[in-house]
């Protein structure tokens, strides 16, 4: 597998645990120790060897996220960022499938969320995606209450199952919302993309598929996460960040 060059940050979504802040500003643009979380993602990306990010943005945010590229793009490491208007909701995959995919092209690419902290050894998760041959990698973080995400079933190196906020699970690895991607997962999509199904989900319409022929591959991340979803969370991150990453 050739070296990874190019990110996509989902940045589209509203943020309603976080209401009433997050109708002012996107999720992304929120700031621990103040910076914003977006920038840390940028930096991970950057530390790693990714030349090129693509944010998607709604039309709504599309001001506020120009604003922030141009307050920051000098400190960006370089690294080359192109905003992208979701003008309408297509889920976390529906603009790459339908859009972006010309972008990416046959390499691999990554893909995040945009509203949480993580530090992720992307090159390991690299190497590690290309020891196993799926068409997919998640990093999957190991966490205190995994019983408030979606944990991950593994079977080896391969995820065969995921559990959504299981009252017992078996186990405390889940999902960071990071993703290493081979282009030719787009195959699996072909019947909802001929079909003009814009809204398509990863976590729904990819994986589970992925999962069931043994394409779907775990990362077992030792870096550091944090989800921002609500202001308790929001909080934390802020208090703990710092700290843990000196």
């Amino acid at each position: 597998m050739q070296k990874v060059r190019k990110a996509i940050i989902l940045a589209g979504g509203k943020g309603a645990r976080l209401y009433p802040v997050t109708l002012e500003t996107p999720k992304p643009l929120l700031t621990v120790n103040k910076k914003p979380i977006i920038n840390y993602l940028i930096e991970m990306f950057k530390k790693h060897g990714i030349e090129e990010v693509a944010i998607t943005v709604r039309q709504g945010d599309f001001e506020d996220f120009s604003w922030w590229l141009r307050r920051w793009q000098n400190d960006l490491g370089g690294v080359w960022v192109n905003l992208m208007v979701e003008e309408e909701p297509m889920g976390t995959l529906g603009y790459w499938a339908h859009k972006l995919h010309t972008w990416t092209g046959s390499e691999p690419f990554f893909l995040t969320n945009g509203d949480e902290l993580k530090e992720v050894n992307l090159t390991e998760m690299a190497a590690h995606h290309r020891k196993v041959g799926g068409l997919a990698t998640i990093a999957a973080v190991e966490v205190s209450n995994p019983q408030e995400y979606g944990v991950l079933i593994c079977d080896g190196d391969h995820i065969h199952s995921f559990l959504e906020k299981p009252e017992n699970p078996p186990t405390n690895f889940i999902s960071s919302g990071l993703y290493l991607i081979d282009p030719k997962v787009r195959e699996h999509l072909s019947d909802k993309i001929q079909s003009g199904e814009k809204f398509l989900m990863i976590e729904k319409d990819l994986f589970p598929k992925l999962a069931a022929e043994r394409k779907l591959a775990a990362y077992k991340s030792k870096g550091k996460w944090h989800d921002c979803g609500n202001l308790q969370r929001w909080e934390k991150a802020i208090k703990e960040w710092d700290s843990e990453t000196k």
